[in-house]
């Protein structure tokens, strides 16, 4: 959500090329570019210090000072260094207060399921289309006692107000299982003999239709 946090001086950039990125880098920058609404790409910096801590949180929203002029922006994509984990650069998508946006937010697992099983996290994030300035940090779904075989969908998730699925409803996001080391000799034992049954049931099924 939009407040006072994440306002962001903003300066307009001409510089462009690796030698000017590592500069603007070295100068406690990062160089980004807003677009969207039609208009044409602004190439600009902003402080690396403040938009990284922003950036802690899914789906960011910028507000942003240019030249005196208040710009809201959402970060759609920010690219790294694979080593060292800097951020290199931003892209910025132009928002406007009251417009909807798709956005993947991510799944938070709370409470302890039935005892000797876990929680599987198939999905981390689930898409939903929501006001850009109210964009929820997360979605949480409570899998206290919950029992081996409870499968969640994204149907199942509650989803605040505004808010509205823009994924398959019956995309499986969580799955409740014994861990493999939990389970007897037994139970692996005739898993894998269904297993094998049903490739060698496959093949002769191939084979018949060769």
């Amino acid at each position: 959500m939009a407040d006072e946090s994440n306002k962001v001086v903003a300066e307009v950039r001409d510089s462009f090329g690796k030698g000017a990125a590592r500069k603007i880098r070295a100068a406690g920058k990062i160089p980004a570019v807003i677009y969207g609404h039609g208009t044409e790409p602004v190439h600009i910096t902003v402080p690396a210090h403040q938009v990284g801590l922003l950036l802690r949180k899914a789906n960011a929203v910028l507000d942003l000072d240019i030249d005196g002029k208040s710009q809201l922006t959402l970060v759609k994509d920010v690219q790294k260094d694979p080593v060292l984990q800097i951020i290199e650069h931003l892209d910025l998508l132009i928002v406007r207060r009251g417009e909807k946006v798709q956005v993947e937010v991510p799944v938070h697992v709370e409470g302890e399921p039935f005892s000797g099983t876990i929680a599987v996290l198939d999905i981390p994030t689930i898409k939903l289309e929501v006001e850009a300035t109210h964009i929820p940090e997360r979605i949480v779904i409570d899998v206290t006692d919950a029992e081996e075989g409870t499968q969640y969908h994204a149907k199942d998730f509650a989803l605040p107000t505004g808010a509205v699925l823009a994924e398959d409803e019956d995309l499986l996001i969580l799955n409740i299982v014994v861990p493999a080391a939990v389970r007897s000799d037994e139970e692996v034992e005739a898993e894998e003999a269904a297993a094998e049954e049903a490739a060698a049931a496959e093949e002769a099924a191939e084979e018949s239709a060769e």
